[in-house]
């Protein structure tokens, strides 16, 4: 029986605390997303590639379980715990670099990260999140990208559930 070597694709992977040196490594303009991404659908994968083809690498920061629980999505969300959802991301060709954060917003993430470009779903008002205002003071910008029409983890959970 041959051993085989873990996939590339995890080291895309970090804690964190070593988020910033491993985000220093890789080209900019660095663009940074965040979300839960529970449940992998074609809005996720479509949304993705648009946020990366905006700059040079792409960080995905995930809501952590804790994190996710707070969203109020309901008492059994997330269905894929935080490593599992870090690696299925991970996986995409789109995306650099996948760390968590706990709090229930990315702002401190963003400021230890200091990205050029924060993106979000088209839902968001970016200008009334407290994030794009820290990204334009050191010179950076935000961006909201349209949703894919008919794909919500929320309802593929719903629609699941309905299924004898």
């Amino acid at each position: 029986m041959s051993a085989f070597a873990p996939p590339a694709f995890l080291d895309k992977i970090c804690a964190r605390r070593d988020a910033p040196a491993r985000l220093a490594a890789l080209p900019r303009p660095w663009v940074f997303t965040n979300g839960v991404f529970d449940v992998l659908h074609r809005g996720h994968v479509q949304y993705l590639a648009q946020a990366r083809a905006q700059g040079g690498s792409l960080v995905v920061a995930l809501n952590s379980d804790a994190s996710a629980r707070r969203l109020g999505k309901g008492p059994d969300r997330p269905l894929n715990a935080e490593a599992d959802r870090a690696v299925m991301v991970a996986a995409l060709g789109a995306v650099d670099l996948v760390t968590w954060f706990d709090e229930d917003t990315p702002q401190a993430l963003i400021g230890e990260l200091r990205p050029d470009l924060i993106v979000k779903g088209g839902d968001y008002d970016m200008d009334k999140l407290p994030e794009t205002a820290l990204v334009r003071s050191w010179g950076g910008a935000a961006l909201a990208i349209p949703f894919v029409d008919g794909y919500s983890t929320t309802a593929l959970v719903a629609r699941i559930r309905d299924t004898p």
